[in-house]
């Protein structure tokens, strides 16, 4: 995911900031969207997306790009895109667990999506960082772990 700076509006203490967020999955469907991210939280004001996005996946895309934005505008690390200098967003892979640890987190993810109703798979890219192929991998190697049902019962 790519986060850049489209423009701020101030108001006394309080700015509205408009972001262009893009994202690229490995299978080549891409999503760009232009954000607001204010007091009131994450608005999504536009989105183009290749192939179109289900209503369903429409409706949870503010959701799914809400912490990844909070992150890009305060976690203080490098540049702020939301101040105007910022080129984009790039996770630290080297403080992410591996193995069991993460697929302990995967199994986590998924179930608390399930039961919310949302995509397990965009609940698992969210909290991983991985593109939609690498979270299917992780999804794939946690069923593996037992840590999740079978996908499909073979017979």
């Amino acid at each position: 995911m790519s986060v850049w700076p489209a423009w701020e509006v101030r108001e006394g203490e309080r700015a509205t900031r408009w972001l262009h967020v893009r994202l690229a999955f490995g299978d080549g469907a891409s999503i760009d969207a232009l954000a607001t991210v204010g007091e009131g939280g994450v608005c999504v004001e536009d989105v183009q997306a290749r192939p179109g996005l289900a209503l369903e996946d429409l409706a949870v895309l503010a959701d799914w790009i809400e912490g990844p934005l909070a992150r890009a505008c305060g976690d203080g690390a490098g540049a702020d895109p939301c101040d105007g200098t910022g080129t984009g967003v790039h996770r630290d892979d080297s403080a992410r667990p591996r193995g069991p640890q993460e697929w302990r987190l995967v199994a986590r993810a998924y179930r608390a999506a399930q039961e919310r109703g949302a995509d397990p798979v965009l609940a698992v890219m969210d909290e991983t960082g991985h593109s939609r192929r690498g979270a299917l991998r992780l999804i794939g190697r946690t069923r593996d772990a037992g840590l999740l049902p079978p996908r499909h019962a073979r017979g």
